[in-house]
């Protein structure tokens, strides 16, 4: 579903080109979850970007469903993203002018993947029902973190990408969202890839790698317990 093949990624600094990425590879199969972990300016959310066809790299390539990237022009790859990927961020993003029921079916609508009676049940898993006339101002964010999902999953996409999904809600929110999330994106038949630094978000995924100085590795099993530490 999404491959990285020697993919390198610099940024430019009054002192010369920074390294971000040194020749990643990475491979991600369709319906399989992977935890990409690491320190804060690791890489991690560039990689993510990089998925995501919102950035290219300096070398190597990044295929999606057997699409290079590269190949593709700015409409092209966003409509790759709108056909293909779900995005959910630390930030919501949801549109303030909107209730709750059109951000969630904002993507799918724009997809062309509407579907009505897998919207209800979004709404319904993600607690959200009886609130779908609601504007985010007057959700929690809990409850903004769901719908940010939900709308994320509306058009079952082939790959989710989340970027430190439960970073800004407390501990027992975050633990509420993340199984909420696992559990959809199996129901969704999506692959994902999660961007975290904590352990504990890590250890129910699949399968986990740690970035460091540019470079993918294991992760150590006394780092993270669970399916992840394999």
């Amino acid at each position: 579903m999404l491959e990285f093949r020697q993919v390198h990624k610099a940024y430019p600094t009054p002192q010369g080109p920074l390294t971000v990425l040194e020749g990643i590879d990475l491979r991600l199969s369709a319906g399989e979850s992977l935890a990409l972990m690491g320190e804060s300016g690791s890489g991690k959310s560039t990689l993510l970007h990089l998925a995501a066809g919102l950035d290219l790299p300096e070398a190597g390539e990044v295929m999606i469903a057997g699409q290079a990237i590269s190949s593709l022009d700015d409409p092209a790859r966003a409509r790759l993203r709108r056909e293909s990927l779900g995005l959910v961020f630390q930030q919501f993003h949801l549109v303030p002018s909107l209730n709750v029921g059109d951000n969630l079916r904002l993507q799918a609508r724009l997809a062309h993947r509407d579907n009505a009676q897998w919207a209800t049940h979004l709404i319904e898993r993600l607690g959200l029902a009886g609130l779908e006339k609601r504007y985010p101002e007057q959700l929690s964010g809990g409850q903004q973190q769901r719908l940010a999902i939900g709308r994320a999953l509306a058009p079952r996409p082939a790959l989710l990408l989340a970027d430190e999904p439960t970073g800004n809600l407390d501990e027992t929110s975050a633990g509420e969202v993340l199984d909420l999330l696992l559990s959809l994106v199996n129901e969704a038949g999506s692959a994902l890839l999660m961007v975290t630094h904590s352990p504990q978000v890590a250890a129910p995924l699949g399968r986990c790698l740690r970035l460091t100085h540019g470079k993918l590795g294991p992760v150590a099993p006394a780092d993270v317990r669970g399916a992840c530490s394999r």
